[in-house]
């Protein structure tokens, strides 16, 4: 038993390191959000149901932190901020599009509790 426990892949970091960010809940429906083009927070907030400011206000900081998305700010007047996909955001939208493809074809949707 122990020579199996041994010889056990480990998870690849990358992978890891996909999901830490990709695996928090709204990453990833805000990146398909503004797969569409670049986006207002309001826009992006009604976009993204059931999110609240907070979270989203969050979760872009993150994004942009992991250089997913780029916030760009008009100085106006008024004052817009908007955000939008970087290249490498961009570059990420066609797994997505995968992942979900592969989400309608092979996963079952939970039971409502």
């Amino acid at each position: 038993m122990d020579a199996e426990v041994h010889d056990a892949p480990e998870c690849d970091a990358a992978v890891s390191l996909a999901f830490s960010i990709l695996g928090k809940r709204w990453n990833g429906m805000i990146l398909d959000a503004l797969s569409g083009g670049t986006l207002s927070f309001v826009v992006l907030r009604r976009a993204v149901t059931g999110i609240s400011d907070a979270v989203l206000s969050d979760r872009l900081s993150e994004l942009a932190e992991a250089s997913l998305v780029d916030r760009r700010v008009d100085p106006g007047p008024p004052v817009a901020v908007s955000y939008a996909l970087t290249p490498q955001g961009e570059r990420l939208i066609p797994v997505l599009a995968q992942l979900g493809a592969w989400a309608r074809d092979n996963l079952v949707q939970p039971a409502a509790r």
